[in-house]
C-alpha cells in the first residue's frame, strides 16, 4: 500500500531500503536502525491515524519513538509519508541537518517528543493518555515504542505498573525485542506487563501480518502491549 505522492514519485515498503541509503551520516547503532523498520512501516502504514496535514489535529492518534537511538528507519519511514522531505535524508547526522542522531520534536515533523535518555517515552507515554483522558479526547490513541533494553530503566517499571490499574486502554505499547537487555525478565517481557493487568502479545517482528493483527487486537478496559522479537542484536 501507498499512499503519498510527491509529484509523480509514491513510496512503498520496497523504497525503504533505498530510502535509508541515502543516509550517509555517520550512524553508531546500525541494529537499532534497522531492529524497528518492520514495526514502524506497518503502524504508519495502516494503523496510526496521522498525516502530514494533521499535525496540530487534537484528535490525532500520538505516536511517541522512545527507541530514538539509530532513528534511520523512522526518518525514511517520515520521508515516505511526507512528513519530511526525501532531499533532507542525505544530510542526516551532519551539523546542519534537523535529522539528527537523536530525533528532535522541535526539527522533525510529525515526531511528538525529543528522544535522549532511554527510558522517558513509556512514562511520558502514560501522562499522555491521562491528559487526553482528562480532556474527554476518547478516539486519539497512544502509541509509544521503546526497546527492551530499556526494560532495564526502573521508570518504564512504574510506569507499567500504574497504566494497567488505571485502564489506560488508549495506550499501546511495542517493544522491539532484539535480545539486548541486561536484565533477564522471569517468563518473558510480556509476562511483566500481563502481571500489571495490561493486554499482551507477542510476535515476529518482521512479519506485517502478525504485526498488523496484533496492534488491532481489542483489549477493552486495558493497554496493551505488543512485544515484536526480531534478530539479536549481535546477529
Amino acid at each position: 500500500m501507498t499512499i503519498i505522492d510527491e509529484g509523480t514519485r509514491t513510496y512503498g515498503y520496497t523504497d525503504l531500503p533505498r530510502l535509508m541509503a541515502l543516509m550517509t551520516g555517520d550512524e553508531k547503532h546500525g541494529p537499532a536502525a534497522t531492529s524497528t523498520l518492520d514495526v514502524l512501516w506497518v503502524l504508519y502504514d495502516r494503523v496510526l491515524r496521522i498525516e502530514p496535514g494533521r499535525l496540530e489535529d487534537r484528535g490525532r492518534d500520538r505516536f511517541l519513538l522512545s527507541k530514538g537511538h539509530g532513528p534511520m528507519a523512522y526518518y525514511a519511514v517520515l520521508a515516505a509519508k511526507g512528513f519530511v522531505p526525501v532531499d533532507w535524508l542525505p544530510g542526516f547526522g551532519s551539523y546542519d541537518s534537523p535529522l539528527g542522531h537523536h530525533p528532535d520534536r522541535m526539527l522533525v515533523p510529525g515526531a511528538e517528543i525529543g528522544s535522549g535518555s532511554l527510558g522517558h517515552g513509556l512514562p511520558i507515554a502514560v501522562g499522555t493518555a491521562l491528559g487526553l483522558r482528562a480532556q474527554g479526547l476518547v478516539e486519539p490513541r497512544v502509541w509509544v515504542l521503546i526497546g527492551d533494553a530499556e526494560l532495564d530503566e526502573g521508570s518504564n517499571h512504574e510506569a507499567i505498573a500504574f497504566a494497567g490499574p488505571a485502564g489506560l486502554d488508549r495506550l499501546h505499547t511495542v517493544v522491539v525485542d532484539n535480545a539486548s537487555a541486561s536484565h533477564a525478565r522471569p517468563g518473558g517481557i510480556a509476562a511483566r506487563f500481563k502481571a500489571a493487568g495490561w493486554s499482551t502479545v507477542t510476535v515476529d517482528g518482521r512479519g506485517h501480518a502478525a504485526l498488523y493483527a496484533a496492534f488491532t487486537a481489542p483489549h477493552p478496559g486495558r493497554p496493551h502491549v505488543v512485544v515484536a522479537r526480531v534478530e539479536p542484536k549481535s546477529a
